[in-house]
């Protein structure tokens, strides 16, 4: 067996690896309970297609698939963003696990409420 039969099968190896663990994620992001687990589901399956790409480059050794793979990261990560821009809660609701931020609007409360009471 020469180096570059060897290359090939580990090449085809890590292939064949990827694709059933690109299948694992997407059987997660079906059965996932929550958004969040859907969003990193879909930020994995970005990442596992983008190294799929670069093996795939060292494999056929075309260079041009690296730029692709650039270009495919770029858009996954602005998906992603995206994704958890519109989907995640909004810092109103986030600052409430701030215990400085609950203090703060408990007492914005109590002052409006003595505002009101003194009319």
């Amino acid at each position: 067996m020469s180096v570059e039969n060897a290359y090939q099968i580990l090449y085809s190896a890590a292939l064949i690896v990827i694709a059933v663990l690109i299948g694992a994620v997407m059987v997660r992001s079906i059965i996932g309970p929550r958004v969040t687990d859907r969003i990193l589901s879909v930020n994995m399956i970005g990442t596992l297609v983008i190294s799929c790409i670069l093996v795939l480059s060292m494999f056929l050794d075309e260079n041009y698939l690296v730029d692709v793979a650039l270009i495919y990261s770029m858009i996954s990560f602005v998906s992603v963003l995206m994704l958890a821009s519109i989907y995640l809660p909004s810092k109103s609701r986030r600052a409430a696990f701030n215990p400085m931020a609950f203090e703060e609007a408990r007492k914005e409360k109590a002052e409006k409420k003595a505002e009101k009471g003194d009319q």
